[in-house]
Parts: structure tokens; C-alpha cells; sequence
């Protein structure tokens, strides 16, 4: 009954937030911080409509340098309810072209300055990412990019694609990892409090004198970081959840966990 009632409302706010998003859109077209305020109309009211708890710490994103490349590991659809608390100013996310069919998201995400890639045409996405590139060399403008290229089930972090890494030492702007603990494996939003999640962002990986030649280095250091991020924000999720668990007292006295 729950998890219907939420699922009513999210869609109710998902096309709410999207109007309201298109209308912002409309008043200033491509404006590059529309995508931060679009972000939290639909993450703030859905932290609320899903009943999970957030955790943020994200000094280091907050105060990244005017252009740099954010990326993020991709669990779920939802993460557009949890990133977009913590989205930071003039940044814009790389998507699929095929968004823009999305009734009102598609067409906020495309007001909103974000950028559309055809995945299926080479030579279109190369162009994309050359004007992207610019984009981060000329106008203070950050770029939001899941290196993972598709949403991950699993635990273990995927492969990273290289685009995200060559528009950075292109560019030469720095690297913000943005990491999320794992919520989507245990998201219970059939209960009142469904999920502790926390967000934390790593210091800045500067690309500056790299070469192409070193992004395979580069790939792997910040997958590096950001699995032990992962790893580490799981335990204290795990450890918090343990610690709030009530004890129980059995009749000579020792206590005992209910979930045991």
C-alpha cells in the first residue's frame, strides 16, 4: 500500500517538477545553472515522497575549480533524486539523445543546457564531445558524466569509458569524484524509512601536463578512489543501521538483537 501511495505521488511530482523545470527553461534557454535548480525541484520534494535519510559530504564539489569534470557512479533511475540534492552550480550532465523523447524531462534536460550524445553515430558523438570539451576549456562550466556509461546492479564498480577522461586532460580541468553509497539493493520503499544514503565527494584530481597516454592511469586511480569511497560509505551505512537497532531483554537478563 506503501509503495503505491509513493509511486503515485513520485509521478505527480515527476510531472510537476517537469513543467515547472520546461517553464524555467523557457525563460532562460541554455542558461547552464538551470540544470542545478531543475536538479533539486526534483530532488528535494522526493526525499520526502521516498522516506530515505541523506548524508552529504561534498566540501570538495562545492568548492571545485570554475570548470571541471564531475563523475559519478550510476546505480539506479533514482539517482536523479539523489545526485540532484548535491548537483553544484553552472553543471551540466552528457545523456543519451534518446532523453529527448521523454515527455517534459527530455525537453527540460535539453533547455536546461545539458548535452545529448547520439551513442549510435560515431562521428555525431565525437562532435558532441568536441563542443563539450570547449565547453569546459571557455565558458566556467562543469560537465556531470557516469563513467560507467549504464546503470550498475551489481556491487563492484563497471569499467569505465574513456570519455569522460579524455574531454578532462583535453580540456585540462580537473576530475571531481562524486560517489553515493549502494541504496539501490536496499531501497524498502514499501517502509516509512526506506534507505540510508550517503554522498561524499573526493579532493580534485588535477589533469594538468597528462597526456592521453596516461588516461589509463588516470581511469584506474579514480575508479580506485571511488570503489574504496563505496566500500568505506557501505560499512557506515551498515554500522549506523546496527547501531539503531533495538535490543531486546530476555527474562534472565541478556540481551539479544530481533534480527538475529
Amino acid at each position: 500500500m506503501l509503495l503505491s501511495f509513493r509511486m503515485l505521488l513520485m509521478s505527480l511530482h515527476f510531472m510537476t517538477a517537469g513543467v515547472l523545470g520546461v517553464l524555467l527553461g523557457l525563460c532562460r534557454p541554455f542558461n547552464p545553472d538551470n540544470s542545478r535548480l531543475c536538479a533539486r525541484l526534483y530532488a528535494l520534494p522526493s526525499r520526502w515522497i521516498l522516506g530515505y535519510k541523506l548524508k552529504t559530504e561534498v566540501g570538495p564539489l562545492m568548492d571545485k575549480p570554475q570548470s571541471c569534470v564531475i563523475i559519478a557512479n550510476h546505480q539506479s533511475n533514482y539517482d536523479l533524486f539523489v545526485f540532484g540534492n548535491v548537483v553544484p552550480r553552472r553543471t551540466v550532465c552528457i545523456g543519451k539523445k534518446s532523453l529527448k523523447w521523454v515527455p517534459l524531462f527530455g525537453q527540460l534536460f535539453w533547455l536546461a543546457g545539458n548535452v545529448l550524445i547520439d551513442r549510435g553515430n560515431a562521428d555525431k558523438a565525437r562532435k558532441s564531445m568536441l563542443t563539450t570539451t570547449r565547453t569546459l576549456q571557455q565558458k566556467d562550466t562543469s560537465i556531470w558524466v557516469f563513467p560507467e556509461g549504464t546503470r550498475n546492479l551489481g556491487k563492484e564498480l563497471l569499467a569505465f569509458k574513456k570519455g569522460a577522461f579524455q574531454m578532462a586532460i583535453t580540456a585540462g580541468v580537473p576530475i571531481v569524484p562524486v560517489c553515493a553509497s549502494t541504496y539501490s539493493q536496499h531501497l524498502k520503499l514499501n517502509r516509512w524509512h526506506s534507505a540510508d544514503i550517503l554522498i561524499r565527494s573526493l579532493p580534485a584530481i588535477p589533469t594538468a601536463g597528462l597526456t592521453l597516454d596516461d588516461m589509463p592511469a588516470l581511469m584506474e586511480q579514480c575508479r580506485e578512489q571511488m570503489r574504496a569511497c563505496i566500500e568505506a560509505m557501505d560499512r557506515e551505512v551498515l554500522a549506523g543501521q546496527k547501531q539503531a537497532t533495538p535490543t531486546l531483554t530476555d527474562s534472565k537478563g541478556a540481551a539479544s538483537n530481533p534480527n538475529v
